[in-house]
Order: structure tokens, then C-alpha cells, then sequence
């Protein structure tokens, strides 16, 4: 009988197997390193490993995931979600193993949790990225994303992608906790064309219980908007955790401090993994976030999860004339009066995103 602590072993020793020496880190004194994939950046002594559990250093290298992937799938780019990129395209998504947070909720926890939580973690199947890109163009994606795990902490790997698939002409983007640094967001934005950011809560004592901080998360949005990533930002709205109207509302209004062209997406909390206690989200909560967020001056709110539940919060109006532009039935489009330039057919104002 294989018991726990020794799957965890051997998943380690696989995953460790599945790596090449980093880009994104600092050599130290006494053969320590700093990394700066993501915002906690780890101080690894040599032998050791970076919270995400799959960053290594090893004789004062550090040594991060490549060559394999633990989740790959052909999907609607509107369940990532973007509502603003490239409407009613495919994205071919990939993840790998591992994270930097330990959301008690998380719903993609059998790939983020591995090397953290015994139960958690599937096997990783080796795959280049050319094969990646090649996938990509059979299915007829016109975009390659890296979600299911944390991105950030694979940021070289899927940089390698994205340069192949830049050439193929698809575009790229990153489903991601926001806990990034400004250097990995350097490091990224040439190759990666949107940034879909968790803003999961406003008070940082619950940031600092799913191992983040809300300051990171905060300047992740102003420096990836600063720089040109098309951004859209996620809150999973959980009740009796986050459902508050002045945590809602304070969300809202920062993320209209920022832009009010950044969409904003409530979507809803249902039970998993170590989160059982509150009851799945309604769509009234949604309906009540979303219009905190209108309130708030953002343009562009939308409400997920709950397909013909939510009434008009799953289209895309025209903020100046109101004009329906695009209308969603969860994943499915069968409405988009866009021009290919994001123009109203209206009034003609043009509406922030990537539709091209």
C-alpha cells in the first residue's frame, strides 16, 4: 500500500525531473537565490523549495517546471472568462502543477494543491511546446492560456509557448491570483496579450489566510493595466465570506479607480474542496454585486456561473447609447454586433477590448 507522504515523494521526484534552470531569479550569497515569479519572492536556501513547492534551487540554480503539462483542453474563451477578447473564440489551455496560494475553495485544486496536499496532484504527461501550438491550430483555437494552476509560477514555460504561438499568429493570455511581481510582468507582457486577475477579496486578513496579501493583489492590477495587457478581473462571490456590500462596493470602485473600462466579472461560488460550509451562491447576490458595480462608474459588469440566471448581466452593452452589442447564454454567443474594430453599429464609439 502506497501511503501519502510516499505519493508525495514520488510526484515530487517526477515533477523534479520535469524542470530546467530559471530566468526569473537572483543569485545570493552562500548559494541561497531569490526567485520573482510571483509577489512572495522566496529566499531558497540550496536543497530547498519556494512555497509553490515546484521552484527548486539546487546548487544555487534554480530550477522551475518545464516540458509537461498536468491539464490541457480546447474552451470557450468566454470561460476563462474573458468577455472582451476575441468573442466566441477557442482557447487552448494549459496548466501544470502548482500554486502559491492554498485557496481553501479552490476548484482547480487536484493541479494547484500537488506537492502540498496528499490527495491532490495528477500525473503530468510530457509534451513540447511546439506540440502545444500544433494542438492549438488543429482544434482551431486562436488563442493559447495558461490557467488550471498558478501561471505565474510557470511564467518560462509558457513565455516558450507563447513565442511559438505569437509566430502562428494566436494570441495569448494568463488566467492568474494576481500575486505577481513587476519583474515577471516585464518578463511577460511581450508575449502575452490578456491578463485575467482573481480579486478575491478586499480584506487582507482573508488574503493572508489563502497564503496571499491584498496589497499585491492591488498593484498587480494597476502595473498589468499599465503596461498593456488587456485585463479583466474575476471576484468569486462566496457567501458570508466576501458578499458584503462595502466589501463589494470598495472592489468596484477600485477597480474603477484604475479604469472603468476594465470589465468586471462576480461570478458564483459553488461547494469544493475544503470549503462545504456556505451555501452555493444565488443569482439575486450577483444580480446585487453586479449594480454595486455599476454604481461604482465601471462600464462593463458582468455575472457568471449561472446561465439565463442573471438577466442582462451576461451581455455587452454600449455604455454611451445602450445599445445591445453582445448577448451570452453562459458560454454560447448567439448575438455579436460588434465590428471587427470593437465599433458600436450604433452610435460608433469603440468599446475596449481585443475583438481582432
Amino acid at each position: 500500500m502506497v501511503t501519502r507522504t510516499a505519493r508525495l515523494r514520488t510526484l515530487a521526484d517526477l515533477l523534479d525531473g520535469l524542470t530546467r534552470p530559471g530566468e526569473l531569479y537572483d543569485s545570493l550569497p552562500e548559494g541561497k537565490v531569490r526567485c520573482y515569479a510571483c509577489g512572495h519572492r522566496c529566499v531558497i536556501f540550496d536543497g530547498n523549495r519556494g512555497i509553490c513547492k515546484v521552484r527548486f534551487n539546487r546548487g544555487g540554480t534554480l530550477y522551475v517546471p518545464w516540458g509537461y503539462v498536468a491539464a490541457l483542453q480546447c474552451d470557450p474563451t468566454e470561460k476563462k472568462p474573458f468577455f472582451h477578447l476575441l468573442p466566441g473564440s477557442q482557447t487552448l489551455t494549459f496548466g501544470m502543477l502548482g500554486c502559491d496560494f492554498h485557496c481553501s475553495f479552490c476548484q482547480n485544486w487536484l493541479t494547484s494543491q500537488a506537492l502540498r496536499d496528499p490527495i491532490a496532484g495528477v500525473e503530468p504527461v510530457e509534451i513540447s511546446a511546439e506540440q502545444i501550438v500544433q494542438f492549438a491550430k488543429r482544434y482551431g483555437a486562436q488563442i493559447v492560456g495558461s490557467s488550471y494552476n498558478e501561471p505565474l509560477i510557470t511564467t518560462e514555460w509558457a513565455v516558450e509557448i507563447f513565442r511559438l504561438a505569437k509566430r502562428e499568429g494566436l494570441r495569448a493570455l494568463y488566467v492568474s491570483n494576481g500575486n505577481a511581481t513587476r519583474e515577471v510582468l516585464e518578463y511577460l507582457r511581450p508575449w502575452c496579450d490578456g491578463y485575467k486577475i482573481d480579486l478575491k477579496t478586499m480584506n487582507d486578513r482573508n488574503y493572508r489566510t489563502l497564503g496571499g496579501t491584498l496589497e499585491n493583489v492591488l498593484n498587480t492590477i494597476k502595473m498589468a493595466y499599465e503596461m498593456g495587457f488587456w485585463v479583466e478581473v474575476v471576484t468569486l462571490v462566496i457567501p458570508g465570506w466576501n458578499d458584503s456590500d462595502q466589501e463589494l462596493r470598495a472592489a468596484a470602485e477600485f477597480i474603477a479607480s484604475v479604469s472603468p473600462d476594465i470589465p468586471w466579472h462576480v461570478t458564483a461560488f459553488h461547494k469544493d474542496y475544503k470549503m462545504t460550509d456556505p451555501e452555493n451562491t444565488p443569482p439575486e447576490t450577483l444580480i446585487r454585486a453586479a449594480r454595486i458595480g455599476q454604481e461604482a462608474g465601471l462600464r462593463y459588469v458582468y455575472a457568471g456561473n449561472l446561465p439565463g440566471m442573471v438577466g442582462e448581466y451576461e451581455n455587452t452593452y454600449c455604455p454611451h447609447c445602450k445599445t445591445l452589442l453582445i448577448r451570452r447564454w453562459g458560454y454560447h454567443i448567439p448575438l455579436n454586433r460588434l465590428s471587427p474594430h470593437g465599433k458600436c453599429p450604433t452610435c460608433g464609439a469603440t468599446i475596449p477590448g481585443i475583438w481582432s
